[in-house]
């Protein structure tokens, strides 16, 4: 059973102790020396669920951070080569892989020695704190292997995105060599957990760019609302033969079990949307605020029927391409614009799919006509190859450099 079954069985397992627990005579039927073993255990789980304080492995068939249940926050950095020289740069993979495994557990990255006169190998500003669900996902792009003479490595589907209508990229935002997404739910985890992964790496990477974002999530199998109010996600699968169709790479080589990563930073203008009536909101996505349901239904989840919606609206031009992505976006603020005074906000749009085809199809035919380029502004980019899962004695990457 993978990660993200166990995520799914153990959210039902959670609801039934709840119903289980309101039962007056569920002690009786499983006994008393069972019911307390019972009530113990789950108790334990329930306080483990709250606390964010669960294991999620590093190792796997495929990475974490990808279909896991998204965490509450993300810090999310693209780095540059300082170096090509192919020893040191698997060197750091090495050293990534046995920092990450230990992050992921609430672990120092490395304990210090006797000489206190050296700086600390830990930063610690995470010591007493769980792991908060931390994951830590690692991927590559065009540029990385051209520049580390791989790109007759480079699989037929990794190509550079076209230009897409109404994009407005800014250099500092775009591109990049590698990328590191960590998540967890707590932002500090995710911040230490990439402060000393590239601390380890800094005769090898700059850092390019980085953004730190967050996700409303109560319920953490609900879908998170963006900064408009609307839920973001709401069309993704969440069953692995799913993934197998949506998400994962069936490549005979390097990335087989692993998935491309679309990258958008989106600038949202929250004042403008804000002076937007309600009815011209809905239109703009075609969905119901508060509920989630696609026009003409009841509920979230209700199929859609793309005859009910308006012919511009974001989910109608998304879903009439039949290309499906893995959402998995952030929104992030970052203070004020000080060119206009408003509100420097928006999304870290976040998608993972086996063919990157698939989102450059959605992107196109969202195009000029999408009503909600009113709104929304994309001013960076990227797109990287995240790897396979990482087996225990194997490094990330591995298999690209084999």
């Amino acid at each position: 059973m993978t990660n993200d079954e166990k995520w799914f069985e153990k959210k039902i397992d959670r609801r039934e102790f709840l119903k289980k627990a309101g039962i007056g005579g569920a002690g009786l039927a499983l006994g008393v020396s069972g019911a307390s073993a019972f009530f113990t255990n789950k108790v334990k789980e329930e306080k483990n669920f709250a606390d964010g304080d669960e294991e999620i492995s590093f190792y796997g068939s495929h990475q974490a951070g990808i279909t896991t249940p998204m965490q509450k926050n993300v810090y999310f950095v693209v780095l540059d080569l300082h170096s090509t020289d192919r020893a040191e740069v698997i060197q750091m993979f090495k050293n990534w892989t046995d920092y990450s495994s230990k992050l992921v557990d609430g672990e120092l990255v490395k304990k210090d020695g006797s000489n206190a006169l050296l700086p600390p190998s830990d930063t610690g500003e995470t010591v007493g704190l769980n792991p908060y669900r931390l994951t830590l996902t690692f991927g590559v792009s065009i540029s990385f292997l051209k520049k580390m003479g791989l790109e007759k490595k480079r699989p037929q589907a990794f190509r550079e995105f076209p230009p897409f209508p109404k994009e407005q990229l800014q250099d500092k935002y775009t591109g990049g060599d590698i990328v590191i997404q960590a998540c967890a739910d707590d932002e500090q985890v995710a911040f230490h957990a990439v402060r000393n992964l590239v601390r380890k790496a800094r005769n090898t990477v700059t850092m390019k760019w980085s953004q730190s974002g967050f996700a409303a999530i109560g319920d953490r199998l609900a879908t998170p609302r963006n900064l408009f109010g609307f839920k973001d996600g709401t069309a993704n699968v969440t069953k692995e033969k799913d993934f197998e169709q949506v998400v994962w790479c069936d490549s005979n080589d390097w990335m087989r079990d692993g998935s491309y990563m679309a990258v958008r930073r989106i600038q949202m203008f929250l004042e403008t949307w804000d002076r937007t009536n309600l009815q011209e909101q809905e239109n703009t996505f075609g969905r119901y605020k508060d509920s989630g349901a696609p026009f003409g239904k009841k509920h979230e989840f209700d199929e859609v029927e793309l005859e009910l919606l308006p012919v511009d609206s974001h989910v109608r031009l998304a879903k009439e391409v039949n290309k499906p992505i893995y959402r998995r976006s952030y929104s992030y603020s970052d203070g004020i614009d000080e060119r206009t005074g408003q509100f420097d906000s928006g999304l870290l749009f976040l998608s993972f799919q086996k063919d990157p085809d698939s989102f450059v199809k959605v992107l196109t035919n969202l195009g000029a006509q999408d009503k909600m380029n009113e709104y929304v502004t994309h001013i960076g980019s990227g797109l990287f190859a995240c790897f396979a899962g990482i087996k225990k004695g194997e490094y990330i990457g591995q298999k690209l450099f084999e």
